[in-house]
């Protein structure tokens, strides 16, 4: 485990694995934070996702009680590296999600993810889930029109960021 610490009352936290109850905080997390339609039932099936997630990094963003406001992982599928990110949204335009971000774009050289591109869906307390597409933008992110993930469930569009090589 690496701390890296963000001004004086956050913590971001490198992890290959996580604890129980890291894993019920972000389990937490993730079904206040993302639209409700992506909400899992229960704690065994968020278990049941990350069991099944391939050579996983954790970046755990932690506040002074060291309780998990946000969280970023990258894992690989179907032959490239993927992540997923959540913050709190009592953090945003903080630049924690930037910190989060370099953090990891410090490790990979490329990464891919989806991003939800509208303001349409809701979060479990029935606040607007709001599209984080801006974000990744500023971030360097791609955003790739033609390539759209459609379920019952979302919409979303993939983005993708890789590291400048000067040759």
């Amino acid at each position: 485990m690496t701390d890296l610490f963000i001004g004086s009352i956050l913590k971001l936290r490198k992890t290959k694995t996580l604890s129980l109850s890291e894993k019920h905080q972000i389990f937490d997390l993730w079904n206040n934070e993302y639209p409700r339609n992506l909400k899992y039932e229960n704690f065994e099936q968020f278990k049941d996702y990350l069991k099944d997630i391939k050579d996983q990094n954790h970046i755990l963003v932690l506040d002074v009680n060291e309780r998990i406001i946000g969280w970023y992982f990258d894992f690989i599928r179907e032959e490239e590296r993927w992540f997923a990110a959540i913050l709190n949204s009592e953090f945003h335009g903080k630049k924690i999600g930037t910190s989060l971000m370099e953090m990891a774009k410090k490790e990979r050289s490329k990464l891919n993810g989806w991003v939800i591109t509208s303001n349409d869906y809701l979060k479990s307390n029935n606040n607007v889930y709001n599209s984080p597409v801006g974000f990744y933008v500023k971030n360097g992110f791609q955003i790739h029109e033609d390539i759209r993930l459609e379920t019952g469930k979302i919409n979303a569009l993939k983005i993708s960021w890789e590291k400048n090589i000067q040759k």
